[in-house]
């Protein structure tokens, strides 16, 4: 655990107990801090009242007398589309707001640094889609060639939960926008912009809140190197205000489609293939069609990020690439879970948004797409040229059949649920196929998340004759 430092003697409200809201009283505990807490979930409060923690309603007049910071959980809004009314009633008496994160890069340094030859440093991993991979690809290239690294954030375990890094250890965090954007300190040594699409935008009030959010991880605590994916125009315009010059090597740009040249830092996919050039001319290469845990091309995006953060600390081409090949990908996302008679079964239940999905679907042969859900605003227009390789589509969801009418010159069958729709993507598939749940919608019509989505689909295609 990272004790929070800075609050010894201090009554610090924490809004939200689900895991990053107790871990987090615990670490406040730990660092001599009182924790004050309270979820709207009644479970949840006896859950924490059981490990002695103060419970109150923060909402209630006079309850937040005394407190020195208010710390909330990433779920919970604090701007738009509405401010919580405990957090609307903390700005009103001027307590600042917080989350885990901010508390995280507060405490992170110890006493102990001081004895270190190398200090610890930390990866911080953000943008639209591939995070989670790209994290945990960081994490896995790290272990692999030796050196001390714990994954965290909106992936494994919550920041404040992790051991204290020792002499040379390396934290990776993923970090959603609805961390980063609220966090009160974010000092990453280097940080990485993965890529940009619409998403979450009713919590950021629009497209340019959204991206707001995501920038503050490079502007409020200038990393030491940015990897920044330049295939959008909002990753250039980032790349251009980090750099100071054409050569500035503290940026590396990454591509996936796009061959990078100059006098900087580059990293790019084309045809399979990553390429990392650096002052005028190529210094590695690895052919990444063979292996099996990246396919498609963005997963090669991811790696060319993962590729860049890592050789940012010094590892070189041969080792990455070595633990590439090790690499087993993460459920839920681009999954191959099974094949039966000639057919590949691949979960990317992860493929939330309209982005995702087309990118899962840019990485297969004759799909048989499995898709539908919650779907989110602007439609499915946007998704459409990217179904060119789809043989059929079942859809899912309770507005199947609407999500359906939407998918223009796709044959597109109404089938609900998901048995049903294992059932017929696998009786209609011929050897060569790939059944593939992407569902360019949120799970929450049907299911609790997109992992009991994705878990659901595994099961089914298990359960296959």
């Amino acid at each position: 655990m990272i004790p929070v430092q800075g609050h010894q003697g201090e009554t610090i409200a924490v809004l939200g107990l689900g895991r990053s809201g107790l871990t987090t009283a615990r670490a406040l505990r730990a660092g001599g801090a009182r924790p004050l807490c309270w979820d709207d979930n009644p479970a949840t409060r006896e859950g924490a009242a059981a490990e002695g923690f103060v419970i109150a309603d923060l909402a209630r007049p006079g309850a937040l007398e005394g407190v020195a910071r208010l710390v909330v959980s990433p779920g919970i809004p604090h701007l738009y589309p509405a401010p919580n009314p405990v957090i609307d009633l903390a700005l009103a008496h001027g307590i600042p707001v917080d989350n885990d994160i901010g508390l995280f890069f507060q405490s992170l340094a110890g006493q102990g640094w001081a004895s270190h030859d190398q200090p610890p440093r930390v990866i911080a991993v953000t943008g639209s889609n591939g995070k989670s991979t790209t994290a945990a690809l960081i994490h896995h290239v790290l272990t692999a060639c030796g050196r001390d690294s714990q994954l965290a954030g909106n992936i494994g375990r919550g920041v404040l939960d992790i051991d204290p890094p020792g002499d040379g250890g390396i934290v990776v965090l993923e970090l959603s926008s609805y961390q980063t954007d609220l966090a009160r300190a974010l000092t990453p040594d280097i940080a990485v912009f993965t890529n940009f699409s619409p998403d979450h935008l009713d919590r950021h009030g629009g497209i340019g809140g959204y991206f707001a959010a995501k920038r503050r991880l490079f502007a409020e605590g200038g990393p030491d190197r940015a990897i920044i994916g330049v295939d959008e125009a909002e990753g250039r315009y980032l790349a251009g205000q980090l750099a100071e010059a054409p050569g500035d090597d503290r940026v590396i740009r990454v591509s996936s489609g796009t061959k990078l040249a100059g006098a900087g830092w580059y990293v790019f996919a084309r045809k399979g293939f990553l390429t990392e050039w650096r002052k005028g001319r190529q210094v590695g290469s690895i052919d990444l069609r063979r292996i099996a845990g990246l396919p498609g091309a963005h997963n090669h995006q991811n790696a060319c990020c993962a590729y860049a953060a890592v050789r940012g600390l010094g590892l070189g081409p041969r080792q990455i690439e070595q633990a590439f090949h090790d690499f087993q990908g993460l459920p839920h996302r681009s999954q191959v879970i099974g094949e039966r008679g000639g057919v590949r079964f691949v979960n990317d239940s992860k493929a939330t948004n309209l982005d995702a999905a087309t990118k899962a679907l840019g990485a297969f042969d004759s799909i048989r797409w499995i898709c539908g859900g919650l779907e989110k605003d602007g439609g499915l227009e946007a998704l459409l040229p990217a179904t060119g390789s789809v043989v059929k589509a079942y859809v899912i969801g309770r507005e199947a059949a609407n999500f359906a009418m939407q998918l223009k010159g796709v044959e597109a069958e109404v089938c609900t649920d998901m048995a049903t729709a294992v059932a017929r993507a696998a009786a209609e598939a011929q050897p060569g196929d790939t059944v593939l749940l992407a569902p360019a919608a949120a799970s929450f019509d049907q299911y609790d998340s997109f992992e009991k989505r994705g878990e659901d689909f595994a099961a089914h295609v298990a359960a296959l004759d």
